[in-house]
């Protein structure tokens, strides 16, 4: 047979036709998906203004209102398709029917904190499912609980709860921009975690909407799905709402902020800080954050300043007892302390200047938005002198990145690892939060910045937690590794990440996962894989 030979003009021909094509089935594609949702939306609940498309006018302040890491705010990050702000329930649902139906990836995103940017960005077609709407919080005293739906943020439960009592409050995060439902799926921790453990020890009820579209409370989801998804990422469902149990708070309780640097002795503090913090009583939270700063005593050097910020669920008096008796190095003083009402000091905990109104944790928009990377990992026993030494001039050396220790004990030593996905309890003194912003634009001031941190991140590496190296599932970390979701290989991708996150958890959650997702509808690049067919997990 006679081979023919294509002339360039023809192949040219052939790979516009070829491009053509592609682009044409995505088109269309893309409007199947939409005229779905439309059809897939009841007349009392029309669908179609909760629907951004790129030739709205919206679309644009839609997506980057919920974009907290500049990062991925480029214009050479991946945009959605289009982004459906859900206004009520039949919203989600036509969401996932439709996005199955024409095999779309669905983010999901509620306060748009995620680290990595996986509720927003993604490097195949894709549209956001935006929960910012749904965000009623209806609190009941006389029941202390209260229904929260997934698009609030923690600023406004924090607010709604306060409104209604000065003697309840409940433990979540200490920045009041990030969203219910990206925390609440990560586990959730503030500064009354060593009283009261995290938000998820405080869920007892949530709807949920399900890969076939059906809204699921915790009694018809059952125990093993809301076990799950408290604590165990956005891999299960839609979780439109959760039942929070408020927890007792003092009428007046006592804030402080204590700085020292290395010429001051802070070595000191922080060896001490590190073999008492996690022994305390339980209603007092220290948490320490190192960063690097200009030596007041040596003019043109560098220094390490230790900050010791806390919330005591008291009055000064008695915590003036404790820190005396339990942690002298710290100097405090009544001059230090701050008394005021539980909401004020979550206004305080948010860096606000002093006097600022609750009102505040209402506004939406954070106080700075940059670009970041954080990291995280646990620590199990106190870092010798000569650890904290050598730490000091690491840190000096590559300046930007700093450190937040916060330490555990308390209820978190008494909740069993089992007990949520969030496996890390008894054994932990404190969890580290690497933390690096910058403002400089472009892929190598990112790469310059990532890398200091990931030098941090391995200096510490003989002092933290090992066989796995424990990570915190909030602090989105896509250094661990990250999922194709390939069906042979999907698990143990998973596992590679999952086991730093989950530890022996991992594994019950690729069992429920499975059981409930078989087609891993519900996925991100770090989300809980399925089992492979006849896969039995070891």
């Amino acid at each position: 047979m006679e081979m023919v030979i294509l002339k360039p003009a023809v192949i040219s021909l052939l790979s516009v036709l070829v491009l053509y094509i592609s682009w044409s089935w995505r088109v269309n594609s893309h409007e199947r998906f939409h005229q779905c949702l439309l059809n897939n939306s009841p007349p009392s609940h029309p669908i179609f203004q909760a629907i951004h498309t790129p030739q709205n006018s919206s679309y644009s302040s839609v997506l980057q209102s919920y974009i907290r890491n500049l990062r991925f705010n480029t214009s050479s990050t991946p945009k959605p398709v289009l982004i459906v702000a859900a206004m009520h329930e039949s919203h989600v649902q036509a969401a996932i029917i439709c996005a199955k139906k024409h095999n779309f990836q669905m983010k999901i995103r509620s306060g748009g904190h995620d680290y990595e940017g996986l509720s927003y960005v993604s490097n195949i077609p894709f549209f956001i499912l935006d929960m910012f709407n749904l965000r009623s919080i209806d609190v009941d005293i006389e029941s202390e609980t209260a229904w929260v739906q997934a698009g609030a943020i923690l600023g406004e439960v924090f607010y709604r709860i306060a409104e209604k009592s000065k003697t309840h409050g409940f433990p979540a995060g200490v920045c009041p921009t990030v969203g219910v439902g990206g925390h609440f799926s990560a586990g959730g921790y503030g500064n009354m975690m060593r009283k009261y453990g995290l938000s998820v020890d405080n869920i007892v009820d949530a709807k949920l909407v399900d890969v076939n579209g059906r809204t699921l409370d915790r009694n018809s989801m059952g125990e093993e799905l809301f076990w799950a998804i408290r604590g165990g990422g956005a891999s299960f469902g839609v979780v439109l709402a959760y039942k929070i149990n408020l927890v007792p708070v003092p009428e007046t309780v006592t804030v402080f902020k204590v700085e020292k640097t290395l010429e001051q002795d802070a070595t000191d503090a922080v060896d001490k800080w590190q073999h008492v913090a996690h022994k305390l009583d339980d209603g007092l939270f220290i948490r320490l954050v190192l960063d690097v700063v200009n030596s007041s005593t040596r003019t043109g050097e560098r220094t390490v300043r230790a900050t010791f910020i806390a919330l005591f669920l008291g009055g000064s008096e008695r915590l003036l007892s404790i820190t005396d008796k339990g942690f002298p190095e710290l100097g405090l003083t009544r001059s230090d302390c701050t008394e005021l009402s539980w909401i004020d000091s979550v206004v305080y905990w948010g860096s606000f200047p002093a006097g600022t109104p609750a009102s505040v944790l209402l506004d939406r928009t954070p106080l700075t938005l940059s670009s970041l990377k954080r990291k995280s990992d646990y620590v199990k026993e106190p870092i010798p002198r000569e650890g904290l030494e050598g730490l000091w001039k690491k840190m000096i050396e590559l300046e930007r990145p700093y450190m937040n220790f916060n330490p555990y004990g308390g209820k978190m030593h008494e909740i069993p690892a089992t007990a949520r996905p969030f496996p890390h309890r008894d054994g932990n003194l404190w969890k580290i939060q690497y933390v690096t912003n910058w403002n400089e634009e472009g892929v190598d001031a990112a790469n310059y910045y990532i890398d200091l941190t990931r030098q941090l991140y391995d200096y510490l590496t003989p002092y933290v937690s090992k066989n796995p190296r424990q990570s915190f599932l909030a602090y989105r970390d896509l250094d661990l590794g990250t999922n194709n979701h390939n069906f042979e290989t999907g698990y143990s991708e998973g596992r590679a990440y999952g086991i730093n996150y989950f530890l022996e958890n991992f594994d019950r959650l690729v069992e429920i996962k499975t059981k409930v997702d078989p087609d891993n509808f519900f996925r991100n690049e770090q989300s809980i894989p399925v089992l492979p067919p006849l896969h039995d997990v070891e």
